[in-house]
């Protein structure tokens, strides 16, 4: 299965500085692009790879080994399975945000905006929250929220308008059919840009990505051993921010707390002051690796 192009595979190394016997987490499995990567550089350690998509399971059965194991859950119950399998601290944690290209082009996941299918976007395909059920039964004031703030949508609330005096008429299931009701909102001049804006919003609500970001940044405190490492990609301004923000501060908003003489009480120090990006030669060949951004930070 040609799942995914695993982004900026060796920054990533770099970034998690790998101890052969170190212990390590792949809080997003995917193709298993990154896990296999990391598992060249190990000897005696141990890979545990994390992903909520069953598809993804397909992907790592080649990988199973002493050295790897693959937990399929979300990201955000991390520290939950790591103490079950008797793991308390890692030396690195390495989470890619990004939506595989596997989902993206599989038109029955309803990912994208290029196929006719079910308005779906779940990443855990056992989940019960889908596309179809937001867009059919939130009120008008949670529409217009989540339109505007997942996805920056600039005319959230008329666009969520539109979509309640359309559904009075019956439900909208499918990808067509919803962006038949909202095509007369969409700018002519910017039209992919927009549907992916709205797209992204309604994935986001699905499938809570920024709450199990926080959960895991979160949990990462505890996890990563002091001089281990945390690298982070995101594809979006919404995850960029959390993450820097953490990095940071230690906080996901606001300005962090301090000691007595001033200085910030925070768990991670950024190693990088801006974001790396892709290579140009990357992106040419992964145009969607164009919007990466990654930071890393070393537990202090």
């Amino acid at each position: 299965m040609d799942y995914h192009q695993a982004v900026m595979v060796e920054e990533c190394l770099l970034g998690l500085d790998i101890d052969p016997g170190g212990v390590y987490v792949d809080a997003t499995v995917g193709g298993g692009g990154h896990s296999r990567a990391i598992l060249e550089k190990l000897a005696r350690g141990k890979l545990f790879g994390f992903d909520q998509d069953k598809d993804a399971a397909e992907n790592v059965e080649s990988l199973e080994n002493e050295t790897f194991k693959f937990i399929p859950v979300n990201f955000k119950f991390m520290k939950k399975y790591l103490r079950l399998n008797g793991v308390n601290n890692v030396d690195g944690i390495l989470a890619d945000l990004g939506v595989s290209s596997y989902q993206i082009d599989t038109p029955g996941r309803g990912f994208s905006t290029r196929f006719d299918a079910e308005l779906d976007m779940r990443m855990d395909q056992g989940a019960d929250l889908t596309a179809k059920t937001i867009i059919n039964t939130y009120d008008e004031a949670s529409l217009q929220r989540i339109l505007g703030q997942y996805g920056e949508v600039r005319n959230a609330k008329t666009l969520a308008e539109v979509i309640v005096k359309a559904r009075a008429q019956g439900p909208i299931n499918t990808i067509t059919h919803f962006k038949q009701v909202i095509n007369s909102l969409v700018p002519k001049h910017r039209a992919s840009q927009y549907l992916a804006q709205v797209f992204q919003a309604l994935r986001i609500e699905v499938n809570q990505e920024l709450t199990a970001l926080e959960a895991l940044l979160t949990q990462s405190q505890d996890l990563v051993k002091v001089g281990g490492r945390l690298v982070v990609i995101s594809y979006h301004s919404l995850e960029d921010r959390l993450v820097k923000n953490f990095m940071n501060k230690g906080v996901f908003q606001g300005e962090g707390n301090k000691d007595f003489y001033g200085n910030l009480t925070r768990p991670f120090k950024p190693l990088v002051k801006k974001p790396l990006t892709p290579s140009v030669e990357e992106v040419k060949k992964n145009p969607r690796s164009r919007s990466a951004k990654l930071r890393v930070a070393i537990r202090i």
